[in-house]
C-alpha cells in the first residue's frame, strides 16, 4: 500500500445538477444475436421464451434489474474506436442507413426478406416496430428511434413518425391499427440519423450536408408531431462535424449526439483511462452547444444524448462475427469509469445508451438454455440501482502534482492535455470518483463510486465530508473485485459480481488495487 495517498473531498452543498435517469439507457440493434436468440427467441424449444411474443423471459427479468428508462433501436453501429492517434474506422457497418422499416410491419409470414449492407446477412424482419414497441412496455422502458437517413427518404420519415404517434385518420395511422394496435405508441424520441459522417456509411454525407438536410427533416417532423424530441447526428464531440452541425441544427433539435468506443489494446491502464477522451468530449461539446445557442439567440435547452459507448476492441470481437466480447474485470473497471463521467456531467449529459443490451457487446450472453451476467453487468446494476439523485461536486487531491497516470491514452490528446494542462489532470487520476445525494426511506445519504484504476497500488484514502455533513460511522459497501485482473465469468459461473458488506467509517477506506465499490454514507 502506498503511503502518499490521494484524499476523496465531497460537500453535499455543492450540487452539479440532477443525475438523469436516461443515462443508464440501453441499445438494440439488428445485429449478430443482440435480436434474434437474443431478446427474441420465438422458436426456443427451452421454454425460456413467451408463447406468445417470443421474448425471451429470463433476459426481461435481467434487464429488469437495470432500471432502463429508454432503449434506443433500430440501429445504428459501427467500427468506431479509440486508438492512438484518434478514430480507428473500418467496414461498411451501419443497420439503419439502409434499414426499410414497412419490412417488418403487418403480418409476418408477409414480410420480406431483405440483404442486410452492414454486416453482410440476410434481415427475416420477424422483429420490427410493432414488436419493439411491445418489448419495450413489456420491460417497461420507453423506445428511442433513430431515422434512416442513408437510403431512407424525409416521406419515409414521416410515414414512421405518423405510424407510430398518429390518432388521425390517415394512411399510415390507419395501417398501425390494421395491424392491431388502435392507439398510438407515442414514441417521443427521434434520431435524426446515426453517424452520418463515417466513410462506412450508406449515404455518407459532408458536414454542412447533413445539416442542411437534417434541419429540413426536423421543420417537418415538429410539423407532424410537435410533441417528439430530436437528436442530431454528431460525431465524438471534439470533431468539427459536431462544429458544423451544431449550429445549425442548435435551432431544431432537443439534443446532441456523441458516440464512442473505447479499447484496452491489452493494456488494463489503457483500457480504464480510455473514458477520460469522453469526459474530454463532453467539456468539448458544451462549448460547442453554449457557442451555437449564442450565435442563434437560442434560450431553451440543448444537451448532449451520449446513445453510443462501452468498451468494444473489435479486434477482439469482430462486428462480423457477432461482436461477442467476453469481459473481464479490467472491461468492468473500465465500465465504472465511464458511467462515473457521466454521473460528474449530470447538468449537460442527459441521455446515454450503452451498445448494446444482450450477447452484442453487451453486459449479458444468452445461450438457448439459458443466460450469464457478464463483469460489465454489475457495475451498471450498482450505478442504475444507487447512482440516482443530485450529482455533488468532488474533488480528488493527488499526493504530488505529478501523481497522475501519464501512459498511452487514446486518443493521444488526452494525454497532451494532461501533460500541459493542469486542470486535466483530474482525467487521468488513478482513483476516480462520483457522488451523489439521495434519499432512502426517510434519511439522505451520500453515494460514492471509487474506482481504483492502479493494477499495482491499494489506497488507503481519507474521505472528507464539507463542514455541515455529518456522517454515520457505519456505511454500506457495494463492492466489484477480484484478486484476477483477468477473471470473467461464464454460463458455469461468475466469478465477479457484487459483494455487499456493512463497515465501520473512521475517517479513511482502503481501495484495493483494481477495485470498484459504491459507498452507502447515512447523514445525520
Amino acid at each position: 500500500m502506498v503511503n502518499a495517498s490521494p484524499s476523496i473531498h465531497i460537500d453535499p452543498a455543492r450540487v452539479i445538477d440532477e443525475v438523469d435517469p436516461r443515462i443508464y439507457s440501453g441499445f438494440t440493434e439488428h445485429m449478430g444475436r443482440c435480436i434474434y436468440g437474443g431478446i427474441y427467441d420465438p422458436h426456443n424449444e427451452h421454454g425460456l421464451a413467451d408463447p406468445q411474443t417470443g421474448f425471451r423471459l429470463d433476459v426481461l427479468e435481467v434487464l429488469r434489474d437495470l432500471k432502463i428508462p429508454l432503449v434506443r433501436y433500430p440501429g445504428g453501429y459501427v467500427v468506431t474506436t479509440m486508438r492512438d492517434g484518434g478514430c480507428d474506422i473500418s467496414g461498411d457497418r451501419n443497420f439503419v442507413s439502409s434499414y426499410r422499416w414497412q419490412d417488418g410491419i403487418g403480418p409476418k409470414e408477409l414480410r420480406p426478406r431483405r440483404p442486410e449492407l452492414a454486416w453482410l446477412t440476410e434481415e427475416s424482419n420477424q422483429f420490427g416496430t410493432d414488436e419493439f414497441i411491445a418489448w419495450c412496455r413489456t420491460l417497461g422502458t420507453e423506445p428511442f428511434i433513430c431515422l434512416n437517413m442513408g437510403t431512407g427518404t424525409l416521406e419515409d420519415a414521416l410515414a414512421w413518425v405518423e405510424y407510430c404517434n398518429s390518432s388521425a385518420n390517415t394512411y399510415y395511422a390507419n395501417l398501425r391499427r390494421k395491424n392491431g394496435h388502435e392507439e398510438p405508441y407515442g414514441v417521443k424520441y427521434w434520431a435524426l440519423g446515426n453517424e452520418m459522417w463515417g466513410p462506412w456509411q450508406v449515404g455518407q454525407m459532408e458536414s454542412q450536408d447533413y445539416a442542411k438536410k437534417a434541419f429540413q427533416w426536423a421543420k417537418a417532423l415538429k410539423l407532424l408531431d410537435p410533441s417528439i424530441k430530436l437528436i442530431s447526428c454528431g460525431e465524438t464531440g471534439f470533431a468539427d462535424w459536431d462544429r458544423v452541425t451544431l449550429r445549425k441544427l442548435a435551432p431544431v433539435v432537443d439534443f446532441h449526439s456523441v458516440h464512442l468506443y473505447t479499447v484496452s489494446q491489452g493494456k488494463h491502464l489503457v483500457n480504464v483511462m480510455g473514458p477520460a477522451a469522453a469526459e474530454k468530449g463532453i467539456e468539448i461539446t458544451r462549448s460547442l452547444i453554449d457557442l451555437a445557442k449564442i450565435e442563434s439567440g437560442l434560450k431553451k435547452d440543448l444537451t448532449i444524448c451520449f446513445d453510443e459507448w462501452n468498451v468494444w476492441d473489435p479486434v477482439r470481437a469482430p462486428g462480423e462475427k457477432g461482436a461477442e466480447e467476453h469481459y473481464d474485470l479490467s472491461d468492468a473497471l473500465a465500465v465504472a469509469s465511464w458511467l462515473n463521467v457521466f454521473v460528474r456531467k449530470a447538468d449537460i449529459v442527459k441521455i446515454a445508451c450503452i451498445a448494446q443490451s444482450v450477447n452484442v457487446i453487451s453486459p449479458i450472453i444468452t445461450s438457448p438454455t439459458g443466460l450469464f451476467r457478464q463483469t460489465t453487468y454489475y457495475p451498471l446494476h450498482l450505478f442504475s440501482n444507487l447512482m440516482r439523485g443530485s450529482s455533488l461536486d468532488v474533488h480528488v487531491t493527488i499526493p504530488r502534482p505529478d501523481a497522475v497516470y501519464t501512459g498511452p491514452t487514446v486518443p493521444s490528446f488526452v494525454q497532451d492535455l494532461t501533460v500541459h494542462t493542469p486542470d486535466s489532470a483530474k482525467l487521468t487520476k488513478y482513483v476516480d470518483v462520483s457522488a451523489v445525494l439521495a434519499s432512502k426511506d426517510d434519511r439522505r445519504e451520500i453515494r460514492v463510486a471509487i474506482v481504483n484504476r492502479s493494477d499495482t497500488e491499494s489506497f488507503k484514502v481519507p474521505i472528507l465530508f464539507g463542514p455541515n455533513a455529518v456522517v454515520a460511522s457505519s456505511i454500506r459497501v457495494h463492492e466489484l473485485w477480484s484478486a484476477d485482473l483477468k477473471a470473467s465469468n461464464g454460463f458455469e459461473e461468475e466469478k465477479v459480481k457484487t459483494v455487499v458488506r456493512d463497515e465501520e467509517f473512521l475517517g479513511t477506506y482502503t481501495l484495493k488495487k483494481h477495485s470498484f465499490q459504491v459507498l452507502a454514507f447515512t447523514l445525520l
